[in-house]
């Protein structure tokens, strides 16, 4: 099962990774994770990654596919892998591809979970942290009990710096150049489009399904 993930920040693909990767035992593999790791385990990619890290240039898209050749050689790795935040661009789509093939383990889906610009932006603005113990609350969907007080600790709650309404438009607006992978993928019959708004467990109830297919 080689799946990947797609949708805005604020989707919940987070949420949907988590539960995928409990049932189907398969690695839940990000950008972030992977240079970390590859870091942490101080391989020769890795080395490099970190240089243009501490120098806060962007990792550039030949350095990160040999990052995911890496990552995916890994024993974890053999039955199957789900992958998010990679690609965010067209050509590192083109790049994935190449790779997955010479490997023999192309893409089996892409899940776009989708979910409106203007739901997003009342989802991410909404969030509310203990400064405290680190607990999350909505204002609207989960709220505390006492507003602007923790329900666990008692600790102030506070709102992230990227999660102001001007934080998340530009988050919003840099995850646009996303935009062309959903139609690269639906033009290539591997992408199946999620509705995001509903309940989680719809949600999930959906995704499940979808991936119990490519099992059968």
């Amino acid at each position: 099962m080689q799946i990947m993930l797609l949708g805005l920040p604020g989707a919940g693909k987070g949420t949907q990774a988590s539960r995928i990767v409990e049932e189907f035992h398969i690695p839940h593999i990000s950008t972030g994770d992977m240079f970390r790791a590859a870091i942490a385990q101080k391989t020769p990619v890795g080395l490099e990654v970190k240089q243009y890290l501490d120098s806060g240039r962007l990792v550039p898209d030949e350095l990160t596919i040999r990052v995911v050749q890496e990552r995916l050689s890994q024993g974890d790795a053999k039955n199957g892998f789900l992958l998010d935040g990679f690609p965010r661009t067209l050509p590192q789509a083109q790049a994935l591809d190449e790779l997955l093939n010479r490997l023999g383990r192309p893409l089996n889906r892409v899940l776009y979970i989708h979910v409106p610009e203007n739901v997003l932006m009342a989802r991410l603005t909404g969030r509310r942290i203990c400064r405290s113990c680190g607990a999350t609350y909505h204002v609207v969907f989960q709220p505390p009990k006492v507003e602007g007080v923790c329900d666990k600790c008692g600790g102030e709650l506070y709102q992230r710096s990227d999660d102001t309404p001007d934080a998340v438009k530009t988050r919003l607006e840099q995850y646009a150049q996303t935009a062309p992978l959903v139609d690269y993928y639906r033009d290539r019959k591997l992408l199946t489009q999620v509705d995001g708004e509903r309940p989680v467990e719809d949600v999930y109830e959906e995704v499940r399904r979808v991936l119990m297919s490519l099992e059968g």
